[in-house]
């Protein structure tokens, strides 16, 4: 297999070697290759805004790896930061194939390649490729969008953020949920993105504060694809309608985990942090 460079990707998974992972040379153990690649796999999906289980589920199959390769043509050592690039090179009539490599800094280290079937679950006969999932695939190795969002009235997009609310914040959190639903959400303005399998994946909502203070809630990101940009593309559509409409600022309160999040989105804190639902909250601002 040719030697790949950076530029023949479009998705990336950036890790640290662990001393675990490296033998009695220092180097990498080589079958651990295979579990990198394996593992930059997952984070493509949620690149795809795919929960991997509940996708498969909904298109009645699932994938099983029918043959996986790899090629050495240099080591990594332990703390070394390296990036495990991944993009789907082919989609056949029942299978596919992803085709990897592994970079420390611009150096190719290793190459792979995985092959998957898509099957029946129970029997683990092939079945097609779903056209849905073989245009989301060619889609993203196009440069598409993989996230539709929209940003309205509840009466428009109301059902889709009730459902994904409910799992994040009564389901995970234990928020009762005559806490979560009030009447605000009737005047609020919400922002919903769903992936391409028509999955809400993300939602949140602009009330009116103070005069000129657009304030932010509500914000949900389905449990395995948090850490991606889902929430920054919510948040972003939200401080646009408040600038739309002439706020000068928006002001939300931050559960205390996802702090660093928006302070890396340049809010910064007001006030002392308290309590809501026996969570920690911390006010936040940012100006328009």
């Amino acid at each position: 297999m040719n030697r790949l460079t950076r530029d023949d990707f479009r998705f990336f998974h950036r890790l640290r070697v662990r001393w675990a992972e490296v033998d009695m040379q220092k180097i990498v153990f080589n079958a651990h290759y295979l579990m990198y690649f394996d593992t930059a796999i997952s984070d493509y999906w949620r690149a795809l805004a795919l929960p991997y289980e509940e996708s498969m589920h909904s298109l009645d199959g699932d994938l099983y790896v029918v043959k996986a390769t790899v090629e050495y043509h240099a080591s990594a050592r332990a703390d070394e930061q390296i990036d495990v690039a991944m993009k789907c090179s082919r989609v056949g009539t029942s299978s596919m194939a992803f085709t990897g490599a592994i970079f420390r800094g611009d150096e190719h280290l290793i190459t792979g390649e995985i092959v998957y079937v898509f099957a029946d679950p129970a029997t683990q006969r092939s079945r097609p490729v779903p056209q849905a999932l073989r245009e989301i695939l060619l889609g993203h190795e196009a440069g598409e969008d993989m996230l539709d969002l929209r940003v309205g009235h509840w009466a428009e997009l109301g059902e889709g953020a009730r459902q994904l609310r409910a799992e994040v914040f009564v389901q995970e959190q234990g928020i009762p949920l005559e806490l979560e639903m009030d009447e605000a959400d009737a005047t609020a303005v919400h922002a919903v993105a769903r992936n391409r399998l028509g999955r809400v994946v993300a939602t949140g909502r602009l009330l009116r504060g103070e005069p000129g203070v657009g304030k932010i809630g509500r914000m949900a990101v389905h449990r395995v694809l948090r850490g991606g940009s889902l929430g920054r593309r919510v948040l972003f559509g939200l401080m646009d309608a408040a600038r739309a409409r002439g706020d000068r600022e928006v002001v939300l309160n931050a559960q205390r985990s996802a702090v660093g999040f928006y302070a890396r989105l340049g809010f910064a804190p007001r006030g002392e942090a308290f309590e809501e639902a026996g969570i920690p909250h911390q006010t936040m601002v940012k100006a328009l």
